[in-house]
């Protein structure tokens, strides 16, 4: 089989798909517009051959270079994983007649209003949503919605630029920070706990799927940088507080009309136990929560992916053996991390149940907290035991300290 795959080497975890398919038997081609030098070693070693190109957003132009580039190979599958790339591959697997997601599908998974609408006729329940493309507009859809209020773009990823908002003066103070927004959502915002469905997906069958908890709400979280955030891979997907969303899960999956690949849907549990709709992407989750689904099962979650790209399968047997918690840290001060404090201590305690530690090293230039979840880097840990796990994490959390000046 013969795979195009966009942007094999960025973000962070692309070059492990692309081993993940590599590995599968496939031939993999790669395009992006990084140097083929740029790339990492895995990527270099995955790939049969690479196609520069000037820009990944003019797929026209993608489309004549991959041509010529590749003339005499016939693709079977054109696959993106990185959120701003779902629109181009659907673009060109028009172009190149192959099947997988169409332009009108991927329009649905990166149009927040479109997605909505789309679930709205099937039933789902969604946040009352109104697009708006002016100022005007944003007042309008506000005052008929009724505080509070979320602004998010159509077509944006995770919780850059969107706002709570829950008067009139606070959306006169928001409003001016989006202007580079075209076009946002505006909707009702949803009291609950937040939660992932992820899922690897064989024509429009769920093969395996993942719930993950924020601790807390990631819009929460990115509004207050002395919070250390959480995400936590659930081991136990059957308890009957989750019934709600896995369902609603699986129904958004049918209604948007997935084939194969991997979807990360957010979810709200209310309170009084209703669950919401959040928002879905035609890709995995970001922040290496790929990696938590791996310690969570002990299993290679790209190689399976790339099984079910490539051979409409799973090669693995999966048991859900642990939760998973990372905790993502953010140093105190500004300039270069200078000390960590509690880890030896942490370390002592906690260590082995450490999977995963990327805390920056001292001298290191800090990260902006504001850009990226990731942060300073992350504690991944894991345990059979949910309480145990959250208690660890909590520790994380409150006890480990990075400074920065």
């Amino acid at each position: 089989m013969n795979v195009l795959i966009l942007s094999p080497g960025y973000p962070a975890d692309m070059p492990e798909f692309t081993r993940g398919l590599a590995e599968c038997g496939a031939r993999v081609f790669g395009v992006g517009d990084q140097p083929v030098g740029a790339l990492p070693e895995l990527v270099r070693r995955s790939l049969s051959e690479y196609v520069e190109v000037r820009s990944l957003w003019d797929s026209a132009s993608v489309a004549a270079d991959l041509r010529t580039s590749l003339k005499g190979h016939e693709l079977d599958r054109i696959e993106c994983l990185w959120e701003p790339g779902i629109m181009l591959a659907a673009e060109l697997r028009e172009q190149f007649g192959v099947d997988g997601l169409t332009v009108e599908q991927a329009r649905r998974f990166r149009d927040k209003e479109a997605m909505k609408q789309a679930l709205d006729t099937a039933g789902i329940r969604t946040p009352r949503h109104i697009a708006a493309d002016s100022v005007a507009g944003c007042w309008d859809a506000a005052e008929r919605i009724g505080y509070p209020i979320i602004l998010k773009p159509i077509a944006g990823a995770g919780s850059a630029d969107t706002y709570r908002v829950e008067t009139a003066d606070q959306l006169r103070a928001v409003l001016p920070r989006l202007r580079h927004v075209p076009t946002v959502s505006v909707e009702e915002f949803v009291d609950g706990e937040e939660y992932t469905f992820d899922t690897i997906t064989i024509d429009g069958e769920i093969s395996y799927y993942n719930v993950a908890w924020y601790r807390p709400r990631p819009l929460v979280a990115r509004s207050n940088e002395w919070i250390s955030p959480q995400v936590i891979a659930l081991r136990d997907v059957d308890d009957a507080d989750l019934a709600g969303g896995i369902k609603m899960g699986f129904d958004v999956i049918q209604a948007l009309g997935f084939g194969t690949g991997f979807t990360h849907m957010e979810w709200y549990r209310k309170a009084d136990g209703e669950v919401v709709f959040g928002e879905i992407g035609g890709r995995p989750p970001g922040a290496h929560q790929v990696d938590q689904m791996k310690y969570a099962c002990d299993f290679d979650v790209f190689r399976a992916w790339g099984s079910a790209v490539t051979a409409g399968k799973l090669d693995a047997e999966i048991e859900r053996r642990y939760n998973v918690a990372t905790i993502y840290k953010r140093a105190h001060g500004i300039g270069r991390i200078t000390r960590i404090e509690g880890a030896a201590e942490l370390g002592r305690r906690f260590g082995e149940h450490v999977v995963w530690d990327t805390l920056l090293a001292p001298g290191t230039p800090r990260r902006d907290w504001m850009q990226t979840l990731v942060s300073d880097g992350f504690i991944m840990l894991r345990h059979p035991d949910l309480d145990e796990t959250l208690a660890m994490a909590d520790a994380v959390g409150s006890e480990l300290h990075l400074y920065a000046e």
